[in-house]
Formats: structure tokens, sequence, C-alpha cells
């Protein structure tokens, strides 16, 4: 009983080093690679088995893809203020982007990328008007007795 046990575990550990072939199972599904959860195998004692199951279906090439979007998130409570503009044509894309980072300073980025030139950035931080909220500790004082 032992060497089957050994035999069994052997085989296992085969298949989950790779050494051993597992069926590949394709469904029509988005461009996503979907996983099983492990199976119990019952022999003599439960054993878990990962199976692979990759998705599979036929995509269709956009030799000119274009898009644009934005967001602005502006919170009175918090204080955050970011926001985001980009475009797509083709291979090349254009955007900006801008936050407030924690010293106060409104930080811009404006951006291109294209196969010619790479992605080059522009980085601007210009001072808020406005007053940063900051929370300081009272200084540490020690009294003793005497």
């Amino acid at each position: 009983p032992s060497q089957q046990f050994i035999a069994l575990f052997a085989l296992i550990a085969a298949a989950s080093a790779g050494l051993l072939p597992a069926a590949q199972v394709y469904h029509a599904a988005p461009s996503v690679a979907h996983y099983a959860a492990p199976a119990l195998v019952k022999t003599v004692a439960p054993v878990a088995v990962a199976q692979h199951v990759i998705a599979k279906h036929d995509d269709e090439y956009d030799p000119h893809p274009q898009y644009k979007f934005a967001y602005d998130v502006q919170d009175s409570l918090s204080g955050d203020s970011k926001s985001q503009v980009e475009e797509r044509d083709g291979d090349v894309v254009r955007g900006e982007y801008s936050l407030v980072d924690a010293d106060g300073y409104k930080r811009t980025v404006q951006y291109t990328a294209d196969p010619i030139n790479g992605f080059n950035a522009v980085v601007n931080r210009e001072p808020l008007g406005h007053v940063v909220k900051t929370v300081a500790a009272a200084p540490a004082v020690a009294h003793y007795a005497a």
C-alpha cells in the first residue's frame, strides 16, 4: 500500500511540474485565461490536482486603433484632486494628467508616444493658492518629580 502512495504522489508531482502533458480545453470567450479550481481525486487519500483551462477566441485585428477617454475627480471633503485625458490615433498617443501632491503643489504631466520618438513627457509643478491641511503632533515634554 505505501508503494501505491509513493507512485501516486510521484505521478501528481510530475503532472504539476509540467512533465506530463495536460489536456487543453478551449472556450469561445473574451481574451481572458480562466483556470479551474483544484479538483479532488479520490483514491485512498484525497489529493488536489489543478487543471488549466485556456480560453481561446478569434481576435479581430484593428490596423488603426482609435480611442479617447477622460476622467476628473474633485473631492472637497478629502481634498483629492486629479484628472486625465488621453487619445490614441493609430500608433500615436497623446495625453495629460494632473494631481495635487501632498506638499500642496499641482503636478501636470503632458505626454506623447509614437513609434518614431518613443514616450516623451513634460512635467510641470506649480504651488496652489490654498493652504494644505496638515496635522502636527504636539512636542513631547517629559516631567519628572523631584
